[in-house]
């Protein structure tokens, strides 16, 4: 099968310029992996209002197949070519093209209402649930916490042991650090300062273990209502 665009906008490109129901129209009959790649090209909000016009009972498989993509190899870029108009023509000699991959489904998922992505990730999970963490993962990162209010940070140092915030903070900006040492009492904060000055360089690998138990521990406290994240999909507030 072949997607036709109309004489004068061919091609993934076109793509962009098109309202998101007209573009499911277009992709709903094609290969899952093809509507993958597609949507790994489109930018995520409009991805992720794509995937919505989408079968519901596709949408997990096709996410999934977004997340295992780690990039656009010649042979499927040629397949590619045809079925969008020859976009990529004469590409036998181009590289593999980076599209794809956990972090490009986790963006799509951000975009996209909590009742949706709650139950598309449910099912990834049942179908395989290291790529659900991965993805999960990537949904909210440490430096996100700078997106998070003042309240909720005060909530989430109650639960973090000062030995996993002194690593965490080695590896985070300047402006998240002082936004959770603003969060904390004056001899507090001096004290945190003090302690990650002590500790020298610190392995990547340690800090990022800390980062990993505080973001476990801001979910938690999300899930509970405690705090609101802006990394994952949460309820609008007005």
């Amino acid at each position: 099968d072949r997607i036709l665009l109309g004489s004068g906008n061919k091609g993934l490109e076109s793509l962009k310029w098109m309202d998101a129901r007209s573009v499911a129209e277009v992709i709903r009959l094609e290969h899952p992996q093809i509507i993958s790649i597609v949507l790994s090209y489109l930018d995520p909000d409009q991805s992720a209002d794509v995937l919505k016009m989408l079968p519901e009972r596709a949408r997990p498989d096709i996410l999934m197949r977004v997340a295992a993509l780690e990039g656009v190899p010649p042979s499927a870029l040629q397949e590619l070519d045809q079925i969008m108009e020859k976009q990529f023509s004469g590409s036998q000699n181009v590289s593999q093209n980076t599209m794809g991959g956990f972090k490009t489904a986790a963006n799509i998922l951000n975009f996209m209402e909590a009742s949706i992505e709650g139950a598309i990730m449910e099912s990834i999970g049942e179908h395989d649930q290291d790529m659900q963490e991965s993805i999960s993962e990537l949904m909210f990162v440490f430096d996100n916490l700078n997106e998070v209010d003042d309240r909720g940070i005060q909530a989430l140092l109650r639960e973090v042991s000062t030995d996993s915030l002194t690593l965490a903070l080695k590896g985070a900006d300047e402006g998240l650090r002082e936004k959770i040492l603003n969060n904390m009492s004056k001899r507090a904060a001096e004290m945190l300062r003090e302690d990650m000055e002590a500790r020298g360089p610190v392995k990547l690998s340690e800090v990022e273990l800390a980062q990993k138990d505080i973001i476990s521990t801001a979910r938690r406290l999300a899930e509970d209502g405690d705090i609101v994240l802006g990394g994952s999909g949460g309820e609008e507030m007005i």
